[in-house]
């Protein structure tokens, strides 16, 4: 029996990243190439914030190619403005860098590129999205602001996915908790490595997965102050921080099971 599309569409995807530069787990790279190729392009768009060498601008670009669609929209202003951004490029490099990732394999006519920072991109935004993909500034302000200005324009059973819940940083994990999770506009949510995600639905289906958010949130919640207050795992006790975050699950998903649970819900499904 041969290897289904989804599943060698998900492999090559793995083996290309290992050879890109960037910051994502080979779970989180899988799971990112779920999320482009499962929803229709006619449902909206798919935005990428925070692009830096052009990992993730590549995965979403083909990924969405597979299911049909033309376009990756990304923005980044790649000239490192926030205290958070990585340090692992010089930034007047970076634009160079971004655009020879894309030329190289070859996506750079599937990407519609803005240089600028989200915020200066979002006031002439006005296409519904299918997928919004968070990794830009992990500042509370910047990441809170990142999802307040672009959730709103979900299309009904859209994505949106925000790295690095897990890691150090405090917006991406509170603008998730916060925005997301205590929201009545998402349903089914989870985490996938440090992938934050849920799926925008109309609120009387939300509220079939309050108890799942909740869920979520309750785990979630125990490692903000860790992050909101600049405390190392050492300084609180690193198995305590350990255990919390053990405690959220975080795995990859199933393919298959996945992609069937997120169609139940889109605008025009059952």
């Amino acid at each position: 029996m041969g290897i289904d599309p989804v599943t060698q569409h998900l492999d090559a995807m793995a083996a290309l990243a290992s050879t890109l530069a960037g910051h994502l787990s080979e779970h989180e790279v899988r799971f990112l190439g779920l999320c482009a190729m499962t929803l229709p392009p006619e449902l909206g768009e798919v935005l990428e914030i925070g692009c830096f060498k052009g990992k993730s601008t590549t995965l979403l670009a083909k990924s969405v190619a597979l299911a049909g669609g033309h376009r990756v929209v990304a923005v980044d202003p790649l000239n490192f403005p926030s205290v958070t951004d990585p340090e692992h490029s010089q930034p007047e490099n970076l634009p160079a860098e971004f655009r020879a990732t894309l030329e190289a394999n070859g996506i750079q006519d599937r990407v519609e590129f803005h240089q600028m920072t989200s915020q200066a991109l979002a006031p002439n935004w006005d296409r519904p999205l299918r997928l919004l993909w968070i990794d830009g500034d992990h500042t509370y302000a910047g990441a809170m602001s990142d999802v307040e200005l672009f959730a709103k324009h979900l299309a009904t059973g859209a994505i949106i996915a925000i790295h690095d819940v897990l890691h150090g940083c405090d917006g991406p994990i509170r603008a998730f908790c916060e925005r997301v999770l205590l929201s009545d506009e998402f349903g089914p949510c989870g985490v996938c490595g440090s992938i934050g995600w849920a799926q925008r639905v109309d609120p009387k289906t939300a509220r079939k997965f309050a108890t799942q958010k909740l869920r979520l949130y309750t785990r979630l919640s125990r490692l903000i102050p860790f992050v909101a207050l600049h405390r190392t795992p050492g300084e609180v006790g690193p198995r305590t921080y350990k255990l919390f975050k053990a405690l959220v699950p975080h795995g990859g998903v199933d393919p298959v099971a996945w992609q069937n649970e997120i169609r139940q819900h889109l605008e025009h499904g059952n």
